[in-house]
């Protein structure tokens, strides 16, 4: 959204306050969203407060407001509607407060507040469908919609990854995984939130309240706990987990052993289904929309598709399980085990395929640019070897261009690292890049390496070559 519409809607919220509250001066202050297009914004006048919202989309807005006022009326755990634009593009809504449960995922109160939560979110899930349906905007949890989440899967991560699979086979895994999800009991179905997880999720003296359910339909009940319990961020443990779905499905079946069992029947399938879903949403926000949020997210994606490759969920599904495999060994979003301190990442790559993303949440770091040296992939001898082979070694410093190029480099780098090691800085990011990713960045990047662990021991070092990760080894 540009510059002038993030006015336009600053000055809509502002008029809509004023003219519900009768004030004239309000404040505003933005609050960061995530994946949506949707701007939140506090504001506040004397003692008042209330969260402003403004929302492209008029019938989502709408949905948004309708649901959450008839829920309200049956007593679920949303907020309030205070004031709405005639066009419902903005509307003012109760201010929760800044604390959402994923920010308390390591406080002792945790598990308490995922049951409440959990007991909560079943009860918005029965609530009559004659309460929610007139006011949706999307259609039933179907076959359809799982297919299409799929291939959204297909198009936005696996194929931008560069795995290699056959079309024809992969479709028919998806079809089968989505036949199975389809024949979910409707006695298992009723409200699906479609994006339950801990960020949606606010924490008031009163309780858990859940903030995004514009995105909702009818559909299986077990999605919506599978979305909250293997978000990929909050990276709770198996044991966690497979507890806190058996108080879900208890307190959804009414205590009813049977029921249950039933109900978890389709357990292995659902986390598959959602594991899949969110790569795809990760791969568009993330990889191409550049959102942090969401490539932070992608490491625990992948750890959750490594558990059910190991836990055999996908052997009834042969080309998906090929092309997971090959998604979980992808060096790219390879997460070491952390020793504290500062780490150094270093990556080559192809200018061609874009920049490295940065995983850590600070912004890149630096990135040189290696094309300005000879390039000895233009010479047969040299197309099928890489930075890290001797003769690519050799070619590269007897021309002598290379090593007064990671002179100029090192005298800024060190500079950094040693800062950040004095500030006690946890990450810094340094690039190379060249026309193919594979000789001059190479060797860049595995020269700075030695250099930096020679220069400063304390630092942990990781080497990542994007485009030939067999060099890596």
């Amino acid at each position: 959204m540009n510059e002038s519409n993030i006015l336009q809607a600053e000055h809509s919220l502002k008029n809509l306050f004023e003219s519900f509250y009768n004030i004239s001066e309000v404040r505003l202050t933005p609050i960061v969203g995530s994946g949506s297009d949707r701007l939140y914004f506090r504001m506040s006048a004397d003692n008042l407060s209330c969260i402003g919202t403004y929302v492209p989309d008029a019938a989502e807005g709408r949905c948004f407001v309708e649901l959450a006022k008839g829920f309200l009326m049956q007593g679920k755990a949303v907020p309030e509607i205070y004031a709405v634009s005639p066009d419902y593009h903005c509307y003012l809504q109760e201010d929760l407060g800044d604390k959402s449960l994923f920010s308390l995922l390591n406080a002792p109160c945790f598990e308490a507040l995922v049951k409440e939560t959990l007991i909560r979110l079943a009860s918005l899930q029965k609530t009559p469908e004659n309460i929610w349906r007139p006011v949706c905007v999307n259609k039933d949890f179907s076959q359809r919609q799982i297919l299409w989440d799929l291939n959204y899967f297909k198009y936005e991560y696996v194929k931008p990854r560069n795995v290699v699979f056959d079309e024809d086979r992969l479709e028919d895994d998806f079809e089968s995984l989505a036949k199975k999800l389809e024949g979910i009991s409707d006695e298992f179905c009723g409200f699906m939130m479609r994006d339950c997880q801990s960020r949606n999720v606010m924490v008031t003296d009163d309780g858990p309240v859940f903030i995004d359910f514009q995105g909702g339909r009818k559909g299986p009940a077990l999605y919506d706990a599978v979305s909250f319990l293997w978000q990929a961020r909050a990276g709770l443990s198996d044991d966690f987990r497979k507890s806190m779905l058996e108080f879900y499905c208890m307190s959804y079946c009414d205590g009813d052993l049977e029921k249950k069992d039933e109900m978890l029947s389709a357990l292995n399938e659902m986390v598959l289904f959602r594991t899949l879903q969110v790569l795809g949403a990760y791969g568009f926000r993330g990889l191409v929309q550049q959102k942090s949020h969401f490539l932070l997210s992608i490491p625990g994606a992948l750890a959750n598709l490594r558990a059910l490759l190991c836990q055999g969920v996908l052997e009834g599904f042969p080309e998906l399980k090929k092309v997971s495999e090959a998604l979980v060994s992808d060096p790219m979003f390879e997460v070491s085990e952390s020793t504290g301190g500062l780490t150094v990442e270093i990556f080559s790559f192809s200018y061609k395929k874009g920049y490295p993303q940065d995983l850590s949440g600070n912004g890149g770091g630096f990135v040189f640019d290696c094309r300005a040296l000879h390039n000895p992939g233009r010479y047969k001898e040299y197309r099928q070897l890489t930075g890290r082979d001797r003769a690519v070694i050799e070619y590269l410093e007897k021309r002598g261009e290379v090593q007064p190029f990671l002179k100029s480099v090192w005298s800024l780098t060190d500079a950094a690292i040693e800062r950040y090691l004095h500030r006690g800085f946890s990450h810094i990011q340094i690039s190379f890049g060249c026309t193919g990713g594979q000789h001059r960045s190479v060797y860049s990047a595995e020269h700075t390496a030695a250099h930096v662990r020679a220069t400063f021991p304390e630092a942990n070092v990781r080497v990542v070559h994007r485009e030939h990760p067999s060099a890596d080894k």
